[in-house]
Protein backbone atom coordinates (compact mmCIF):
# COMPACT_ATOMS: atom_id res chain seq x y z
CA UNK A 1 0.00 0.00 0.00
CA UNK A 2 1.33 3.00 -0.72
CA UNK A 3 -0.01 7.09 -0.31
CA UNK A 4 1.27 10.29 -2.63
CA UNK A 5 0.89 12.11 0.45
CA UNK A 6 3.97 10.66 1.85
CA UNK A 7 3.94 8.15 4.90
CA UNK A 8 7.33 7.14 4.63
CA UNK A 9 9.05 6.35 8.14
CA UNK A 10 5.07 8.09 9.34
CA UNK A 11 3.48 4.59 8.16
CA UNK A 12 5.80 2.65 10.68
CA UNK A 13 5.17 5.44 13.50
CA UNK A 14 1.63 4.86 12.47
CA UNK A 15 1.18 1.17 12.80
CA UNK A 16 3.10 1.60 16.24
CA UNK A 17 0.61 4.33 17.39
CA UNK A 18 -2.29 1.62 16.48
CA UNK A 19 -1.04 -1.09 18.58
CA UNK A 20 -0.62 1.34 21.49
CA UNK A 21 -4.46 2.59 20.91
CA UNK A 22 -5.55 -0.98 20.70
CA UNK A 23 -3.89 -2.30 23.93
CA UNK A 24 -4.92 0.98 25.96
CA UNK A 25 -8.82 0.32 24.64
CA UNK A 26 -9.14 3.19 22.13
CA UNK A 27 -9.35 0.87 19.44
CA UNK A 28 -11.20 -2.30 20.67
CA UNK A 29 -10.60 -4.96 17.78
CA UNK A 30 -14.32 -6.22 16.50
CA UNK A 31 -13.42 -9.75 14.18
CA UNK A 32 -15.31 -9.17 11.26
CA UNK A 33 -17.22 -5.99 11.50
CA UNK A 34 -16.49 -3.44 8.63
CA UNK A 35 -14.44 -0.41 10.01
CA UNK A 36 -15.12 3.14 10.12
CA UNK A 37 -13.92 6.18 11.90
CA UNK A 38 -15.16 9.79 13.59
CA UNK A 39 -11.90 12.08 13.98
CA UNK A 40 -12.95 14.97 15.89
CA UNK A 41 -11.33 18.59 15.40
CA UNK A 42 -9.98 18.59 19.12
CA UNK A 43 -10.30 17.13 22.34
CA UNK A 44 -13.17 18.85 23.81
CA UNK A 45 -16.12 16.85 26.30
CA UNK A 46 -18.39 18.48 23.25
CA UNK A 47 -17.37 15.31 21.14
CA UNK A 48 -18.43 13.20 23.72
CA UNK A 49 -21.91 13.35 22.43
CA UNK A 50 -20.80 12.87 18.86
CA UNK A 51 -19.13 9.07 20.61
CA UNK A 52 -22.71 8.28 21.74
CA UNK A 53 -23.93 8.68 18.31
CA UNK A 54 -21.43 6.95 16.89
CA UNK A 55 -21.61 3.96 18.91
CA UNK A 56 -25.49 4.09 18.41
CA UNK A 57 -24.86 3.81 15.05
CA UNK A 58 -22.72 1.21 15.27
CA UNK A 59 -24.88 -1.36 16.47
CA UNK A 60 -27.47 -0.28 14.78
CA UNK A 61 -26.01 -0.64 11.11
CA UNK A 62 -23.67 -3.39 12.55
CA UNK A 63 -19.77 -1.34 12.04
CA UNK A 64 -17.06 -0.71 14.14
CA UNK A 65 -16.36 2.73 15.17
CA UNK A 66 -12.94 3.86 15.75
CA UNK A 67 -13.49 7.66 17.53
CA UNK A 68 -10.29 9.81 17.43
CA UNK A 69 -9.78 13.15 19.35
CA UNK A 70 -6.74 14.82 18.32
CA UNK A 71 -5.15 16.09 21.66
CA UNK A 72 -3.76 19.45 20.98
CA UNK A 73 -6.63 20.19 18.04
CA UNK A 74 -3.74 20.35 15.54
CA UNK A 75 -3.74 19.85 11.90
CA UNK A 76 -1.07 17.47 12.10
CA UNK A 77 -2.30 15.36 14.87
CA UNK A 78 -5.12 15.22 12.47
CA UNK A 79 -2.97 13.36 10.00
CA UNK A 80 -1.13 11.62 12.02
CA UNK A 81 -4.72 9.90 13.17
CA UNK A 82 -6.10 9.67 9.70
CA UNK A 83 -2.96 8.11 8.45
CA UNK A 84 -3.04 5.84 11.24
CA UNK A 85 -6.95 4.79 10.64
CA UNK A 86 -5.77 3.90 7.09
CA UNK A 87 -3.20 1.70 8.74
CA UNK A 88 -5.92 0.22 10.31
CA UNK A 89 -8.14 -0.59 7.44
CA UNK A 90 -10.60 1.58 7.82
CA UNK A 91 -12.93 1.64 5.28
CA UNK A 92 -14.18 4.89 5.31
CA UNK A 93 -13.72 8.70 7.79
CA UNK A 94 -15.54 11.20 8.73
CA UNK A 95 -13.53 14.25 9.66
CA UNK A 96 -14.14 17.82 11.14
CA UNK A 97 -10.92 19.21 9.26
CA UNK A 98 -8.67 21.82 10.88
CA UNK A 99 -6.78 24.41 8.33
CA UNK A 100 -8.76 23.23 6.00
CA UNK A 101 -7.58 25.23 3.27
CA UNK A 102 -3.94 24.05 3.85
CA UNK A 103 -5.01 20.30 4.37
CA UNK A 104 -7.47 20.47 1.51
CA UNK A 105 -4.91 18.10 -0.71
CA UNK A 106 -3.90 15.62 2.11
CA UNK A 107 -7.67 14.95 2.38
CA UNK A 108 -8.23 15.19 -1.43
CA UNK A 109 -5.49 11.91 -1.61
CA UNK A 110 -7.51 9.98 1.35
CA UNK A 111 -10.34 11.00 -0.79
CA UNK A 112 -9.49 9.01 -3.11
CA UNK A 113 -8.57 5.70 -1.29
CA UNK A 114 -11.63 5.47 0.78
CA UNK A 115 -14.65 7.16 1.51
CA UNK A 116 -14.46 10.54 3.34
CA UNK A 117 -17.43 12.48 4.33
CA UNK A 118 -16.50 15.79 6.65
CA UNK A 119 -18.55 16.77 9.86
CA UNK A 120 -19.04 19.71 11.60
CA UNK A 121 -16.35 22.21 9.57
CA UNK A 122 -16.43 21.11 5.82
CA UNK A 123 -13.27 21.04 3.17
CA UNK A 124 -13.16 24.41 0.56
CA UNK A 125 -15.21 24.10 -2.28
CA UNK A 126 -14.07 21.48 -5.49
CA UNK A 127 -12.61 18.92 -2.68
CA UNK A 128 -13.22 15.27 -3.33
CA UNK A 129 -15.05 14.31 -0.11
CA UNK A 130 -18.52 12.97 -0.13
CA UNK A 131 -20.91 15.29 1.29
CA UNK A 132 -20.55 17.61 4.62
CA UNK A 133 -23.05 16.80 7.59
CA UNK A 134 -23.45 19.26 10.27
CA UNK A 135 -24.96 22.71 11.44
CA UNK A 136 -25.34 25.60 9.08
CA UNK A 137 -22.51 27.49 11.23
CA UNK A 138 -23.33 30.85 9.13
CA UNK A 139 -27.11 30.93 10.37
CA UNK A 140 -26.08 29.52 14.16
CA UNK A 141 -23.63 33.10 13.65
CA UNK A 142 -26.53 34.37 12.87
CA UNK A 143 -28.99 33.22 15.83
CA UNK A 144 -25.53 34.42 18.06
CA UNK A 145 -25.91 38.18 16.66
CA UNK A 146 -29.97 38.66 17.24
CA UNK A 147 -28.86 37.52 21.03
CA UNK A 148 -26.39 40.01 21.03
CA UNK A 149 -28.90 42.45 19.66
CA UNK A 150 -30.77 41.25 22.47
CA UNK A 151 -28.54 42.37 25.51
CA UNK A 152 -27.54 45.07 23.79
CA UNK A 153 -30.32 46.62 22.18
CA UNK A 154 -29.44 50.50 21.52
CA UNK A 155 -25.81 49.34 20.71
CA UNK A 156 -22.37 48.45 21.97
CA UNK A 157 -18.95 46.69 21.34
CA UNK A 158 -18.63 43.17 20.56
CA UNK A 159 -15.74 40.99 21.12
CA UNK A 160 -15.63 37.52 19.22
CA UNK A 161 -13.87 34.81 21.27
CA UNK A 162 -12.76 31.29 18.78
CA UNK A 163 -10.35 28.54 18.95
CA UNK A 164 -9.22 29.23 15.59
CA UNK A 165 -10.49 31.30 12.32
CA UNK A 166 -8.35 28.59 10.03
CA UNK A 167 -11.51 26.07 10.55
CA UNK A 168 -14.44 26.78 8.19
CA UNK A 169 -16.96 26.66 11.49
CA UNK A 170 -15.27 29.26 13.09
CA UNK A 171 -15.21 31.73 9.74
CA UNK A 172 -18.88 31.04 9.31
CA UNK A 173 -20.07 31.73 12.61
CA UNK A 174 -17.82 34.74 12.79
CA UNK A 175 -19.10 36.12 9.38
CA UNK A 176 -23.04 35.48 10.36
CA UNK A 177 -22.63 37.39 13.86
CA UNK A 178 -20.95 40.43 11.88
CA UNK A 179 -23.49 40.38 9.16
CA UNK A 180 -26.65 39.98 11.99
CA UNK A 181 -25.07 42.74 13.82
CA UNK A 182 -24.20 45.04 10.31
CA UNK A 183 -27.54 44.50 9.11
CA UNK A 184 -25.49 43.65 5.61
CA UNK A 185 -23.64 41.10 3.92
CA UNK A 186 -20.41 40.36 4.41
CA UNK A 187 -19.64 42.59 6.98
CA UNK A 188 -16.07 43.36 8.17
CA UNK A 189 -16.07 46.07 10.71
CA UNK A 190 -14.64 47.33 13.31
CA UNK A 191 -18.22 49.44 12.76
CA UNK A 192 -21.32 47.32 12.23
CA UNK A 193 -23.99 49.55 12.04
CA UNK A 194 -24.69 50.86 16.09
CA UNK A 195 -22.00 47.53 17.16
CA UNK A 196 -18.49 47.92 17.11
CA UNK A 197 -16.34 44.92 16.73
CA UNK A 198 -13.35 45.52 19.19
CA UNK A 199 -11.61 42.06 18.46
CA UNK A 200 -11.05 38.57 17.53
CA UNK A 201 -9.47 36.89 19.87
CA UNK A 202 -8.04 32.91 18.74
CA UNK A 203 -6.32 31.01 21.65
CA UNK A 204 -5.69 27.72 19.99
CA UNK A 205 -8.41 25.49 21.78
CA UNK A 206 -6.80 26.12 25.02
CA UNK A 207 -9.21 26.94 27.46
CA UNK A 208 -7.14 28.67 29.46
CA UNK A 209 -5.51 31.04 26.88
CA UNK A 210 -9.07 32.07 26.28
CA UNK A 211 -9.13 33.08 29.85
CA UNK A 212 -5.84 34.72 30.00
CA UNK A 213 -6.94 36.79 27.00
CA UNK A 214 -10.30 37.76 28.53
CA UNK A 215 -8.11 38.32 32.02
CA UNK A 216 -5.93 40.77 29.97
CA UNK A 217 -8.25 42.83 27.50
CA UNK A 218 -10.44 43.37 30.86
CA UNK A 219 -7.78 45.31 32.11
CA UNK A 220 -6.65 47.36 29.48
CA UNK A 221 -10.44 47.91 28.28
CA UNK A 222 -11.61 51.94 29.40
CA UNK A 223 -14.79 51.82 27.79
CA UNK A 224 -18.27 51.03 29.68
CA UNK A 225 -18.54 47.38 30.46
CA UNK A 226 -22.19 47.63 30.49
CA UNK A 227 -21.96 48.22 26.71
CA UNK A 228 -19.30 45.22 25.88
CA UNK A 229 -20.26 42.00 24.77
CA UNK A 230 -17.85 38.60 24.47
CA UNK A 231 -19.11 35.92 22.54
CA UNK A 232 -18.07 32.66 22.55
CA UNK A 233 -18.39 30.15 19.57
CA UNK A 234 -16.81 27.10 20.69
CA UNK A 235 -17.85 25.42 23.37
CA UNK A 236 -15.09 26.19 25.88
CA UNK A 237 -14.82 30.02 25.81
CA UNK A 238 -17.71 30.95 27.28
CA UNK A 239 -17.12 29.33 30.21
CA UNK A 240 -13.65 30.55 30.30
CA UNK A 241 -15.17 34.33 29.44
CA UNK A 242 -17.35 34.28 32.36
CA UNK A 243 -14.46 32.88 34.66
CA UNK A 244 -12.72 35.62 34.26
CA UNK A 245 -15.47 38.32 34.11
CA UNK A 246 -16.42 36.34 37.96
CA UNK A 247 -12.86 36.74 38.39
CA UNK A 248 -13.25 40.81 37.36
CA UNK A 249 -15.95 40.74 39.54
CA UNK A 250 -18.03 41.95 36.36
CA UNK A 251 -20.12 38.75 35.91
CA UNK A 252 -23.96 39.96 35.06
CA UNK A 253 -22.38 43.14 34.22
CA UNK A 254 -20.51 42.75 30.89
CA UNK A 255 -22.74 40.68 29.04
CA UNK A 256 -21.50 37.45 27.29
CA UNK A 257 -23.45 35.38 24.63
CA UNK A 258 -22.17 31.71 24.15
CA UNK A 259 -22.41 28.62 21.57
CA UNK A 260 -22.65 24.81 22.58
CA UNK A 261 -23.39 23.19 25.31
CA UNK A 262 -20.91 23.21 28.11
CA UNK A 263 -22.02 22.32 31.30
CA UNK A 264 -21.12 25.83 32.67
CA UNK A 265 -22.52 27.97 30.20
CA UNK A 266 -25.97 25.92 30.81
CA UNK A 267 -25.09 26.82 34.40
CA UNK A 268 -24.43 30.56 33.96
CA UNK A 269 -27.62 31.01 31.93
CA UNK A 270 -29.14 29.67 34.96
CA UNK A 271 -27.61 32.08 36.92
CA UNK A 272 -28.33 34.86 34.88
CA UNK A 273 -24.77 35.74 33.56
CA UNK A 274 -25.20 34.19 29.96
CA UNK A 275 -28.09 35.47 27.69
CA UNK A 276 -28.33 31.95 25.75
CA UNK A 277 -26.80 29.83 23.67
CA UNK A 278 -26.84 28.57 20.68
CA UNK A 279 -26.56 24.63 20.39
CA UNK A 280 -26.01 22.09 17.69
CA UNK A 281 -26.78 18.02 17.30
CA UNK A 282 -23.01 16.81 17.91
CA UNK A 283 -25.26 13.48 18.83
CA UNK A 284 -26.55 13.23 15.29
CA UNK A 285 -23.02 14.06 13.54
CA UNK A 286 -21.77 11.18 15.42
CA UNK A 287 -24.98 8.83 13.86
CA UNK A 288 -25.30 10.11 10.77
CA UNK A 289 -21.91 10.32 9.94
CA UNK A 290 -21.94 6.61 11.11
CA UNK A 291 -25.29 5.99 9.00
CA UNK A 292 -23.91 7.01 5.74
CA UNK A 293 -20.48 5.38 6.09
CA UNK A 294 -21.71 2.04 7.04
CA UNK A 295 -23.61 2.52 3.80
CA UNK A 296 -21.21 3.69 1.38
CA UNK A 297 -18.86 0.55 2.81
CA UNK A 298 -22.22 -1.52 1.25
CA UNK A 299 -21.87 0.05 -2.28
CA UNK A 300 -25.37 2.55 -1.09
CA UNK A 301 -24.35 5.57 -2.71
CA UNK A 302 -28.63 6.44 -2.08
CA UNK A 303 -27.23 7.53 1.67
CA UNK A 304 -25.66 10.37 0.20
CA UNK A 305 -27.81 13.43 0.37
CA UNK A 306 -28.13 14.76 -2.92
CA UNK A 307 -26.74 18.22 -2.97
CA UNK A 308 -23.99 16.83 -1.13
CA UNK A 309 -25.16 18.36 2.32
CA UNK A 310 -27.05 17.49 5.26
CA UNK A 311 -28.09 20.22 7.77
CA UNK A 312 -28.34 18.96 11.26
CA UNK A 313 -30.66 21.49 12.98
CA UNK A 314 -29.30 23.82 15.60
CA UNK A 315 -31.85 25.65 18.65
CA UNK A 316 -31.10 28.37 20.88
CA UNK A 317 -31.30 27.83 24.58
CA UNK A 318 -32.12 30.37 26.86
CA UNK A 319 -33.11 30.59 30.93
CA UNK A 320 -36.40 28.85 30.90
CA UNK A 321 -35.31 26.19 28.25
CA UNK A 322 -32.13 24.80 30.36
CA UNK A 323 -33.79 22.30 32.30
CA UNK A 324 -35.36 20.55 29.77
CA UNK A 325 -32.36 21.29 27.28
CA UNK A 326 -29.94 19.71 30.03
CA UNK A 327 -32.21 16.54 30.70
CA UNK A 328 -32.09 15.62 26.85
CA UNK A 329 -28.63 15.91 26.41
CA UNK A 330 -27.80 14.06 29.92
CA UNK A 331 -29.46 11.19 28.61
CA UNK A 332 -28.02 11.51 25.30
CA UNK A 333 -24.54 10.68 27.20
CA UNK A 334 -25.06 7.01 28.70
CA UNK A 335 -23.74 4.44 26.37
CA UNK A 336 -25.84 2.45 24.63
CA UNK A 337 -26.25 -1.12 25.42
CA UNK A 338 -23.49 -3.05 24.39
CA UNK A 339 -20.97 -0.25 23.78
Amino acid sequence: MSFRFGLGSSFAVAALVGVVLQASGCGKSEPGKTRVAFVSNNAHEFWTYAERGCEKAAGEFGVEVLFRRPPNGTPQEQQDQVKNLLVMGVKGIAVSPNDAANQAEFYNEVAEKISLITQDSDLPAGSKRLCYLGTDNYGAGKAVGRMVKEVLPDGGQVVVLVGSLDVQNAQLRRQGVLDELAGTKDAKGPQLGNYELLDTLTDGTSRSACKAKVDDFLVKYKGDHAKLCFVGLWAYNPPAALEALKNAKLEGKTKLVAFDEDKETLDGIEQGYIQGTVVQQPFEFGYQAVRILAGLAKGDKSVLPADGILPIPFDVIKKDGVDSFRKKIDALLKKPDGA
